[in-house]
């Protein structure tokens, strides 16, 4: 049998964590009313509470992943590390990090705790693996963009845990680089305040017109991961854990989808998965909650079915279109063109299935709809292409009846508006009662029992105790004697089967037996029942203690801040910085190049994201007399280290990282004697938001860092306090990057391709902008990865920052462009330029370089107290 990965299972609240319990999870996560979790909106539990809920996991024979997994500024950093302390102590297993600076702190308060890197760290290389394994992590949890054939690739250049997302929402943006909650609402995803901007309709807007789409609005809200298919590969690949996503969801979907992926893997691992059984977990799980499954990006990108684009909220399963009304009764039929989605139980009917499709091992072509057949209690809705309706028309339904290639639904009262009901529409089934009660039930049954596995060891001779010692998962252990003396049996005495009789009755409590050792045991001995029965109740009673308790650890109780801090200063080695203020203009054309060499700038960052031309660029900066930094792409996956050494080819001044396996890339990289090895600059997308990151970043060997755009005035100034400012950039104008994204809006939009080989390319001959509900036009642009980033329509400004800036030492100011024209990025570059040499003012500075905007200047995620300009719209 093949090692099992982990079932690891969402808990927003105590009835989610129970059922996950019930369920058969082998690891829960959750994280705390206190804060830094991504899950801000859930219920989330007490720290106060926090033993008595690790207990009950542990009584379960599960482990317990705390989300500390947002960023930190520095005023909360002596919080954090209060709750480290406090949660070290209550036994938490493993703790699941964003910021370094969690994992750094973590590491000195109780090195025996573990530290998992949050797929919000953004890890999704076996260079970046390098970065968490310095940090003290022993897990990372992958990003959902990678493929089964990349995650076995990074298994296989990596000895680090991998956690794998297997089942859930999928997040449009790489998670950890999406803004726009930051950039359109104030509230960081960053901080666990996701605005869901996803899950909002957009017009696409292609060279300045808008396309009409049909009923097709929300372009970047994909479908729900169910990735059953992938299963059998990433068994053999050997994941450590399958991760299910859900901590703002019920005990209902927990529970569905924790005991559907428990049979699933406990059958694969065992090479002998029930199919059928797996059909209709997968039907219980749409029924739960589903936006239409999808296989993610587990067989690679398919641009084509990731979004179903018609609506961004729960759906259930689809059963098929109305047919004719009459009176109550409404005639569905099967639709073959919207057939259900199989899970990757049947052949897929579409032409043009996507290339590297992983192979299912299963071949029977029943769909998943088998298991659906609709039952009176079931809830229906009725689509009428209007999904933002909180009242769209449906109802449980009262009858059923089966008709040819489909079926007579009956409705009565309550029921839906039957005048909005119209033939063509397509119907759900979004509930099943039976589910409901089968979650009621669960929760009823109290604590599962019998999961740990215990090992007991007799020994013992004539004269002497029976000596029994209880080892329980985990390296718990207890030990007990008795208290009348052995004696030689008159019968056969004790054996295996008596002591296994009397103290393996472990029922109604933690344990099971695994193993019994008579070690030492004399043959023949006599030992009243009475005293196996006492033995047994004080192993249990002390393992019980122990276990719920969780592994012994070693917890500091004296502060660590200052011992992290200066450790990392330690290593900081110093650079020479150059007098006065520099405004660094990051350029993606040769026309803002152009605008750049015009204006005498010394130096310019080149953020050629196809890479297209990057080569002729580099070579127009320096023979203009530039230093040139070129920027990496903002994310890199397995087999894309090619990008890397692509720019190192190019013999660039510097470079500015964007992903922690670039960063690493050019720490790491060995360079010849007569070769100078380039500057290396971290940008925004490594999310430094607190001085113990900041400088652990710089002891490893960056020249500077780039403050994160989650910042606002106040939290950059505190971080200030602890940092050497000259090796700070704080960009001052930019259109912010809101979306990164592996899914492709050009190929899904302008194409029938599933991805580069098959799109015919449509982002070389068209520009796209989305228009938001505000009427916003939001560019989009690709890298070479074909990755899509959504630029903010509105640049932001930090200009009233910067004499406060210049006050407290920061000398690197960047400008950044996207679509603006030589003529545009000239008008702003003046202001600028003019800003920092003290001959304009921050409110004039705003002014002339909002000229251009077709939408205006914002103070954006640069807020301060005291404005010194009006925003302007």
């Amino acid at each position: 049998m093949r090692r099992r990965p982990e079932i690891l299972a969402p808990a927003g609240d105590l009835d989610s964590m129970k059922a996950a319990l019930a369920s058969g999870a082998d690891a829960i996560y959750f994280g705390l009313d206190e804060g830094f979790n991504a899950r801000a909106r859930a219920e989330n539990f007490s720290l106060a509470r926090l033993p008595e809920t690790l207990a009950m996991v542990h009584r379960a024979g599960a482990r317990a992943y705390l989300t500390l997994n947002t960023l930190v500024f520095e005023p909360e950093l002596p919080v954090v590390e209060d709750i480290l302390r406090r949660v070290a102590a209550a036994g938490v297993d493993a703790l699941i990090v964003q910021d370094p600076a969690v994992a750094l702190v973590a590491r000195a308060v109780c090195p025996q705790m573990e530290v998992h890197a949050s797929t919000q760290m953004t890890i999704s290389s076996a260079e970046g693996a390098r970065f968490a394994r310095g940090l003290g992590a022993t897990r990372v949890v992958v990003p959902r963009e990678l493929s089964v054939a990349e995650i076995a690739r990074l298994a296989s250049e990596t000895d680090i845990e991998l956690e794998v997302f297997i089942h859930g929402a999928l997040c449009m943006s790489w998670s950890g680089q999406c803004l726009t909650s930051e950039a359109w609402g104030g509230r960081s995803a960053n901080r666990g305040q996701c605005a869901q901007s996803c899950r909002l309709p957009y017009d696409l807007v292609v060279d300045g017109e808008t396309k009409d789409l049909g009923d097709v609005r929300y372009l970047l809200s994909p479908k729900d991961l169910a990735g059953v298919m992938a299963v059998p590969k990433l068994v053999e690949v050997g994941v450590h854990s399958l991760k299910i996503e859900g901590r703002q969801k019920g005990p209902q979907y927990v529970a569905t989808a924790v005991r559907g992926y428990r049979r699933w893997v406990d059958g694969v691992a065992a090479g002998q998965g029930d199919t059928g059984a797996l059909r209709k977990d997968l039907a219980d799980m749409t029924l739960s909650y589903s936006r239409g499954f999808s296989h993610g990006f587990f067989a690679g990108s398919d641009h084509q079915t990731l979004v179903e684009g018609r609506f961004p909220k729960h759906r259930g399963a689809f059963l098929g279109v109305v047919e004719s009304v009459h009176g109550r009764d409404v005639r569905v039929v099967e639709d073959p063109k919207g057939r259900p989605w199989t899970g990757g139980l049947g052949a897929d009917s579409r032409a043009g299935a996507p290339q590297g499709k992983v192979s299912s091992p299963l071949e029977t072509e029943a769909p998943v709809a088998a298991e659906l057949s609709p039952r009176p209690g079931m809830g229906v809705v009725f689509d009428d292409g209007h999904p933002e309706d909180k009242h769209e028309a449906g109802g449980p339904l009262f009858r059923v009846e089966r008709k040819g290639h489909g079926w007579v639904l009956g409705f009565g009262n309550p029921g839906p508006d039957m005048s909005r009901i119209a033939v063509g529409q397509r119907v759900w089934v979004t509930s099943d009662p039976a589910l409901v009660k089968q979650t009621e039930e669960l929760l009823a049954q109290g604590e599962p029992e019998g999961r740990v596995p215990l090992t007991l060891t007799v020994s013992g001779a004539a004269g002497t105790s029976l000596v029994v010692t209880g080892t329980a998962r985990g390296g718990h252990v207890a030990t007990a004697s008795s208290t009348t003396p052995l004696a030689q049996a008159r019968a056969g005495g004790l054996d295996a089967a008596l002591l296994k009789d009397k103290l393996a009755a472990l029922g109604g409590t933690p344990f099971h037996l695994a193993e019994l050792e008579l070690s030492g045991l004399s043959p023949g001995m006599h030992l009243p029942v009475s005293e196996l029965k006492a033995l047994r109740r004080s192993l249990v009673t002390e393992l019980t203690e122990s276990v719920s308790r969780g592994l012994a650890r070693t917890v500091r109780e004296s502060s660590v801040l200052d011992e992290v801090r200066g450790s990392a200063r330690a290593r900081v080695v110093a650079r020479s910085v150059v007098e006065g203020a520099r405004l660094l203009p990051l350029c993606r054309t040769d026309d803002q190049l152009e605008a750049v060499i015009a204006a005498g700038m010394p130096e310019v960052e080149l953020d050629w994201m196809e890479l297209v031309g990057l080569q002729r660029a580099v070579e127009r900066a320096k023979a203009a007399g530039l230093k040139v930094t070129i920027a990496t792409v903002r994310v890199q996956k397995p087999g894309e280290e090619g990008y890397d050494a692509r720019i190192a080819k190019l013999k660039p001044d510097a470079v500015l990282a964007r992903h922690w396996g670039a960063m690493m890339h050019f720490l790491e990289r060995p360079f010849a004697p007569d070769e100078t090895r380039p500057a290396l600059h971290g940008d925004f997308s490594l999310n430094v938001t607190n001085s113990v990151t900041a400088l652990h970043l710089l002891g490893l060997g960056l020249d500077t860092l780039t403050f994160a755009h989650d910042l606002d005035a106040v939290q950059l100034g505190a971080m200030l306090e602890h940092l050497p400012a000259e090796r700070f950039a704080v960009t001052v104008h930019h259109h912010i990057s809101t979306f990164h994204t592996e899914h492709c809006v050009y190929s899904h939009t302008l194409s029938h391709g599933r991805d580069y080989r098959s799109c015919g390319r449509p982002c070389e001959k068209h520009r796209l902008s989305l228009r938001d509900h505000k009427g916003l036009e939001h560019p989009v642009v690709v890298d070479v990865g074909c990755r899509n980033t959504v630029f903010n329509a509105q640049a932001q400004s930090a200009a009233s920052l910067v004499p406060s800036l210049l006050t407290r030492g920061v000398r690197r100011f960047r400008v950044e462009f996207v679509r603006e024209s030589r003529e545009e990025a000239t008008r702003v570059l003046g202001a600028y330029q003019e800003l920092l040499a003290g001959r304009i003012s921050p409110a004039e500075t705003v002014r002339r370089a909002a000229v251009h905007e077709q939408f205006g200047v914002t103070k954006g995620t640069m807020k301060v107290l005291n404005p010194t300009f009006t925003v302007q719209r």
